[in-house]
């Protein structure tokens, strides 16, 4: 993607179902968790960079024995940083105790991290900063070992405001509003009910405080706590958590927006966001990782039970198609198919910006993660090219020589590398003129393969701001002096924002409601946004119930084709330096669910958002673009 976009946070859980002895003996080390944990990190560190944390639970210890252990990192390489702090622990503790080097026992008890239960996390800093206080897992602590509770996900909630109100409601007083706090605790007061009522009936049948508490343990109804606690979320989420006594579970929202996924055999239990991370990190076939059903939660007991229980009601589900186009590795094989079927279904539009010409045509793609799709494009790139030659030399055949015969089969379609990204700039001035300057050479291209009669046909896979284009890869791509500049996106128009995980949450950041703006500013019409205002201020009256709030903002796109809006952008995107003629081709919506079929949400590109909140967020954006304020919209 050549805008950067902070986007999605990453989960890991790993459960050990067998006794450390057993990993010690089979693997040749007690730290067979940990050392998985780290690989399931660093294999999803595509899904955060800004900061991680690591969290591990040790089952049975005895009272005045450390159980938690908790890290937590914003170093520029937070998962390194975390893991090498381990380590030193380890090692520390070896060279202090020798005597539990062959004691696993007391390695248990003397050394941290070591246990049954591990979560991890990876995260992009967003509107919540990135102080360490910021970076999950969150830990709610108590005296009681099944009151501790560790919460970590990957999410977004719309009504964080509401869940804030009615946990003041409960009596409580929670230390901020933000999302994270009032899920977790939302789950703790749940959680502390059910341990009272738990208590309440072991002492009704004659059990004493220190019988109470393994009572507690073994009764204890996770799915019945995450249904209370879930009841009023609006939002999209893949919901981690562990209990201090060693009870695990992740919930994943009704709509199926964020993913999650999960394998379990006879050794382990382990959830992750991405599918091939668990299919890389233990070696398993596709068929044998699941996905987790939306609405439902994966739920590990102590004793290791385990169950996939329907925690909220399943909506039509609304997979972020994001997903699929850019943030999951591509590594996936549903996913690596799927982006280049997506490359694939943009040939048509790509040949009638070219008039067929692909003798005089150069492709190529913005790195990294629209390489895929590139693929994907000339293989129907290649397709139509085979089709060219069969019809020259059926019309020829009565008078092909060999010679004609070579010349045809000759033609190739022309790719190259052009657009290489130099990893080492950064753009550390900030005054304007000369940051611009520097922004300019974030891309190097590769010169002496494009002709002046060339077009230079460009996959990136998604446009948003359209910023790097315009101050960067035109600029530089222009340097070739090619006939024309067409840039591809194999996303669709990003027309509304997110509220369900990804950092686009301001409407005047994305460069098609720019260009919406600017074609209503051409027609004159433009009086269409203060009617938009007013119709988004009256959607957030008290009486306006949940299911008939509209998308207002629909209105803005509604007198436009999409051409019309992808012809406004390439002039936006345009400088005046620019000589090569530009144009820019989108992906249709209808073309990007038959390349993705199982991850239909497109919210962003359709303005159609599958809560009630995703509905209020896109209004309210509406409202602080047109009044100035750069707040966030949920």
């Amino acid at each position: 993607m050549s805008d950067e976009l902070k986007h999605e946070c990453g989960i890991a859980v790993i459960r050990l179902l067998k006794p450390l002895e057993y990993y010690k003996e089979k693997y040749g080390t007690a730290f067979y968790g940990v050392n998985k944990m780290y690989l399931m990190m660093e294999k999803q560190h595509n899904r955060g960079q800004d900061g991680a944390g690591f969290a591990g639970i040790k089952m049975n210890m005895m009272p005045g024995e450390r159980y938690i252990s908790r890290i937590r990192s914003n170093s520029p390489q937070p998962i390194q940083d975390i893991f090498s702090q381990i380590n030193e622990r380890i090692n520390k503790e070896f060279q202090e105790q020798p005597e539990i080097k062959d004691d696993l026992d007391l390695q248990k008890k003397k050394i941290p991290y070591l246990g049954e239960l591990y979560l991890g996390h990876v995260r992009y800093g967003t509107f919540g900063g990135n102080s360490i206080e910021t970076v999950h897992p969150f830990l709610r602590q108590n005296n009681w070992m099944h009151r501790n509770l560790i919460i970590a996900g990957n999410f977004n909630m719309t009504n964080t405001t509401e869940l804030f109100n009615n946990l003041i409601k409960l009596g409580m007083h929670p230390k901020e509003k933000a999302d994270t706090i009032t899920v977790m605790e939302k789950i703790g007061h749940f959680l502390d009910d059910a341990v009272r009522k738990l208590y309440k009936k072991a002492k009704a049948d004659g059990m004493n405080k220190k019988e109470a508490s393994p009572y507690i343990v073994e009764h204890l109804n996770i799915g019945k706590i995450l249904k209370k606690s879930a009841k009023n979320w609006d939002g999209g989420y893949a919901m981690a958590g562990l209990l201090g006594h060693g009870d695990a579970f992740v919930l994943r929202d009704p709509a199926g927006i964020r993913p999650a996924y999960y394998y379990k055999d006879e050794e382990v239990v382990v959830i992750a966001s991405e599918r091939p991370v668990i299919q890389t990190v233990f070696n398993v076939p596709f068929e044998s990782v699941s996905e987790v059903p939306p609405g439902h939660a994966v739920i590990i007991k102590k004793d290791g039970r385990f169950n996939v229980t329907q925690i909220q009601k399943p909506l039509e589900k609304k997979a972020c198609s994001f997903e699929r186009i850019y943030f999951s590795r591509g590594s996936d094989a549903e996913i690596y198919q799927e982006r280049k079927q997506l490359g694939r279904l943009l040939m048509p539009k790509v040949l009638k910006a070219i008039d067929n010409n692909t003798k005089h045509t150069v492709f190529s793609f913005i790195p990294n993660t629209a390489e895929t799709s590139f693929y994907g494009m000339m293989e129907a790139a290649q397709d139509v090219l085979n089709e060219q030659k069969n019809k020259t030399i059926l019309k020829e055949k009565d008078s092909l020589t060999p010679q004609r015969l070579q010349e045809i089969q000759a033609d190739k379609i022309r790719t190259e590398k052009l657009a290489i990204k130099d990893v080492k700039l950064r753009t550390f001035i900030t005054e304007d003129r000369s940051r611009d300057d520097l922004v300019a050479h974030v891309y190097d291209v590769t010169y002496g393969v494009v002709n002046p009669t060339d077009n230079l046909v460009v996959i990136d896979d998604s446009i948003v701001r359209g910023t790097t284009l315009k101050k960067s890869i035109l600029k530089m791509l222009d340097r070739l002096h090619p006939k024309k500049i067409i840039v591809v996106s194999s996303a669709p128009q990003i027309r509304y924002p997110d509220c369900y995980g990804i950092d686009m949450a301001r409407l005047e950041h994305l460069i098609a409601f720019n260009a919406a703006l600017e074609l209503h500013k051409d027609r004159n019409t433009y009086e269409i946004v203060e009617t938009i205002y007013k119709k988004c201020k009256a959607s957030f009256a008290t009486e306006v119930q949940d299911h008939e709030v509209l998308n207002h903002v629909k209105e803005l796109y509604a007198p436009f084709t999409d051409e019309e809006i992808s012809n406004k952008i390439a002039q936006i995107i345009t400088d005046k330096t620019i000589q090569a003629e530009v144009a820019i081709i989108f992906q249709s919506v209808e073309d990007l669910h038959q390349a993705c079929p199982k991850n239909l949400g497109d919210w962003y590109f359709t303005g159609n958002y599958p809560t009630p909140g995703g509905m209020r967020v896109v209004n309210r954006a509406f409202i602080n673009f047109y009044e100035g304020n750069p707040e966030r919209a949920y």
